[in-house]
């Protein structure tokens, strides 16, 4: 999330120490908080707009209601990985095995890092709605780098369709797993948790 300067906007419903942050991302603090310790579905926009401190017509100056909230959470635990992927795409100066480890341990850091488990809203069933298309979209596109990096760590043989298919979902969905081993111990130092499972991914590209 973002720290872009604060737009001007309704005014705040009771006096908040500053904290750096934009209203639209301590309107995005507060929806994770209560999405992810109280349920999506038990949250109220009235409940965010009060965990941020702000009167709910305040909210809705920056975003439509829950799902724009959601939606734009759940991307944020997508685009940062999909720019690192592309950048791991374009640069031949390393061997694709360690291109994939690094995408892995750094999607699992992205994942378990923050103070929420965002990654737990993935498995909402509101998430299949028409409004996530976009994070849909950006979720099959990091998949598909994760499946173009795992096409080269084959040297000397081409993995055929299937094979290949089979590979990057297992990898994917691996990467993805972590946030139910994750919030079943949390206290689990997250540098070692994103290793290891990068390793794991590894053996499982056949490359480990």
């Amino acid at each position: 999330m973002g720290t872009t300067g604060r737009k001007v906007g309704r005014p705040r419903a009771e006096p908040r120490p500053d904290s750096g942050m934009s209203t639209r991302d301590e309107l995005l603090a507060a929806a994770a908080e209560l999405f992810t310790t109280h349920g999506y579905a038990a949250t109220t926009t009235r409940a965010v707009a009060e965990r941020a401190g702000m009167r709910q017509a305040t909210m809705y100056h920056y975003f439509g209601g829950k799902e724009d909230l959601l939606a734009e959470l759940l991307e944020s635990t997508v685009t940062p990985s999909l720019a690192l992927a592309r950048r791991l795409l374009a640069d031949d100066g390393r061997a694709p095995e360690e291109r994939l480890r690094e995408l892995c341990r750094s999607d699992v850091e992205l994942l378990c890092r923050g103070p929420h488990n965002l990654g737990g809203l993935y498995l909402l069933p509101e998430v299949q709605g028409e409004r996530f298309a976009g994070f849909h979209r950006v979720r099959a596109d990091l998949k598909d780098a994760y499946g173009q990096l795992l096409a080269g760590t084959a040297p000397g043989r081409t993995l055929d369709k299937g094979e290949l298919a089979l590979r990057t979902d297992l990898v994917f969905g691996l990467i993805e797993g972590v946030i139910l081993v994750h919030r079943s111990d949390p206290d689990r130092p997250v540098g070692s948790f994103a290793s290891a499972t990068a390793d794991a991914a590894l053996r499982i590209a056949g490359t480990g």
